[in-house]
């Protein structure tokens, strides 16, 4: 009796190896077959699909990284557009400011035979207009004093460029004649001079940028720059001063322009700027 049951246990231990390899072999049989099934028992694209899986993850990171370029507005194939200088470089139409320069202009004030002059200096400004035939062009010791300076700016690593110099009366009216299309007389008389009104027409007036930086050209965004800071520190040592000041709007009757000079002379331009004041008030306007 003891051995038939000893057989019987041994007997059983032989079949569990067998029943184990039974139930992996369908597995390995059975897992196949259905992934085959899911795509139609086609053998060729079973394969091709679990090898796509296995590619698709850096494939999209790199998808990724150009839809956050786009999302931007970049694109590595492509190089950055090169500054574009304008046809012809003015004043344009500007934000708000917080303190808005007043329209001074007196009403049917009418134009002069010969320009207002006090202690040698010739006066443009929204009380004193030109005459309408003042016509003599850029003023040669302003250009010559522009250039002087340009070299000493060259020297420290900015290249200054004089992109507006003399108006003509004519040429005026027309830019003003725009923005008040555009903006609104009261808007344009606070960036704009009228006809006749405009230290252009001296000739002594330079707005000053720099060479391929033109996005700052006639922009108050001249003034944040290197070569804006180095201007407006040293533009007196040749004769310059900045012309209408950041906080000076009610003096000056125009918004704060970073980039606009005016060529007065050396000794009246050191005073201004030690003393910190507009043309209006040096000459006590």
């Amino acid at each position: 009796m003891q051995s038939s049951k000893l057989r019987f246990n041994s007997n059983k231990k032989k079949k569990w190896p067998i029943v184990v390899t039974v139930i992996i072999g369908s597995i390995l049989i059975i897992v196949p077959v259905i992934w085959i099934g899911i795509h139609n028992w086609n053998l060729d694209k079973s394969l091709a699909a679990l090898n796509l899986e296995q590619k698709t993850a850096e494939p999209r990171q790199i998808a990724d990284s150009q839809e956050e370029l786009q999302d931007v507005g970049g694109d590595p194939s492509e190089e950055p557009e090169k500054n574009q200088t304008p046809d012809e470089p003015k004043e344009s139409p500007k934000p708000p400011v917080e303190k808005p320069a007043n329209n001074m202009y007196e009403p049917n004030q009418k134009y002069p035979k010969v320009p207002t002059t006090k202690n040698g200096l010739i006066i443009a400004n929204k009380q004193h207009p030109l005459p309408v035939d003042y016509n003599k062009g850029e003023d040669i010791i302003a250009r010559s004093a522009f250039n002087e300076m340009a070299a000493a700016a060259k020297l420290d690593g900015f290249e200054l460029v004089a992109f507006s110099t003399f108006r003509s009366f004519e040429r005026q009216e027309v830019l003003y004649n725009q923005y008040v299309e555009k903006d609104g007389e009261q808007a344009a008389d606070q960036y704009s001079a009228r006809p006749g009104y405009s230290e252009h027409q001296t000739g002594l007036a330079f707005d000053i940028g720099e060479k391929n930086f033109e996005q700052h050209w006639a922009a108050a965004t001249f003034g944040e720059t290197p070569a804006g800071e180095w201007v407006a520190q040293n533009a007196h040592l040749y004769g310059f001063i900045l012309r209408y000041p950041l906080g000076k709007e009610e003096v000056t009757g125009y918004m704060h322009e970073s980039w606009h000079f005016r060529y007065v002379g050396v000794e009246p331009a050191t005073d201004m700027f030690t003393h910190k004041q507009t043309l209006e008030e040096y000459l006590d306007l």
